[in-house]
């Protein structure tokens, strides 16, 4: 529909009247419907869709002014632009219509180049007015798309920090617990795998640790290769990230043999655990990262990697955090690189 027409209702409890405006309202192309008073003109633009309403003040029941003033307060009706028409010409008629939120104020008899005129004109804001709507819907989808991208990139709280344009988003946490995941012998099966079925089981298997992950109120930090990070008590601090990551751990076990008999494979995993002082930050200006950094970090992924298939080992900094909670198994003294002597625990289970 062009812009100088468009779908409007009449309002006016005189029948001549409606039936004269109709007539030239129509010859301009535009399409009329008529309404013989207020009632029945609110039901009507609560069930079709009007550019404008042409609305006489003086009217039985419910005048012109009320009308127009229940539209303006309600939420869905609100927006559809009011041009008054009455015989009323004086000041405070005009004044008291446009202060309750009328577009316009046309005196009986119209001057029917007026008439087109203020029509057009009204009409004409309408759709600047819907299309100004439009863009701004727009910009609020792609604004919600751009932060919930963000989001699936770092923490939340991390994401405010960065829409407040800091430069540098560093933190210490005096304690938090890192956990490391690995598929052990995944470098042999991926040899005998096609690039689509590789990214595919790996996609399924991470995505359910992704889900573990949020269960558990963790945090992931990233995916290398076949291996998993995940880390509680930061960003968010919390006194029980290392229950939290033991209890991960053990239900990524538990979704490993789940997976194992859905899909016929025979995957198994070695997870590691430290717990200590961490330092946290985002790194890069285009493409983000949020990491961690210290030697927990390193203790963690030394229990992984050094640790035993279908096996939690940790440290003992969190096995002193979890004993009496969980069943440990102690490993004993073994020869950690870059540490050299540290005693570790394999986690097997709930007390």
């Amino acid at each position: 529909m062009g812009s100088e027409q468009g779908n409007i209702l009449v309002v006016d409890d005189v029948e001549a009247n409606r039936d004269l405006l109709a007539r030239r309202l129509k010859r301009q192309g535009h399409i009329v419907v008529m309404a013989e008073n207020g009632r029945l003109a609110i039901d009507l633009m609560r069930q079709q869709t009007f550019d404008l309403v042409l609305l006489d003040i003086m009217m039985p029941e419910m005048n012109g002014y009320q009308v127009l003033e229940y539209l303006k307060a309600d939420a869905e009706l609100r927006h559809i632009p009011v041009i008054m028409i009455s015989a009323l010409d004086d000041v405070d008629s005009v004044v008291r219509c446009i202060e309750l939120g009328a577009e316009d104020y046309l005196f009986k008899p119209f001057n029917p180049t007026i008439l087109k005129a203020r029509i057009g004109a009204c009409l004409e804001k309408k759709r600047l007015r819907d299309q100004e709507q439009a863009y701004l819907q727009e910009l609020q989808i792609e604004k919600e798309k751009s932060e919930q991208l963000l989001l699936s990139i770092l923490p939340k709280p991390v994401a405010e920090q960065l829409k407040q344009n800091k430069s540098t988003i560093a933190d210490s946490f005096a304690e938090a617990t890192v956990l490391f995941a690995d598929i052990v012998d995944f470098t042999q099966f991926a040899s005998d795998r096609s690039p689509i079925e590789l990214v595919s089981l790996l996609n399924k298997i991470f995505s359910a640790f992704d889900q573990l992950a949020e269960q558990h109120g963790l945090e992931k930090i990233k995916t290398i290769g076949d291996a998993y990070m995940a880390v509680g008590g930061i960003p968010t601090v919390r006194s029980d990230h290392a229950e939290a990551i033991a209890e991960m751990a053990l239900d990524m076990q538990k979704e490993i043999i789940q997976f194992n008999a859905d899909t016929g494979e025979s995957f198994r995993i070695r997870i590691g655990m430290s717990t200590g002082p961490v330092v946290a930050g985002v790194i890069g200006t285009k493409k983000f990262i949020y990491d961690l950094w210290g030697d927990t970090v390193n203790i963690a992924s030394r229990m992984e990697s050094q640790g035993l298939p279908s096996s939690i080992q940790v440290s003992e900094a969190t096995f002193n955090r979890l004993d009496g909670k969980y069943h440990f198994e102690e490993r004993g003294v073994i020869q950690v690189k870059g540490k050299g002597d540290m005693r570790t625990y394999l986690l097997k289970g709930r007390m």
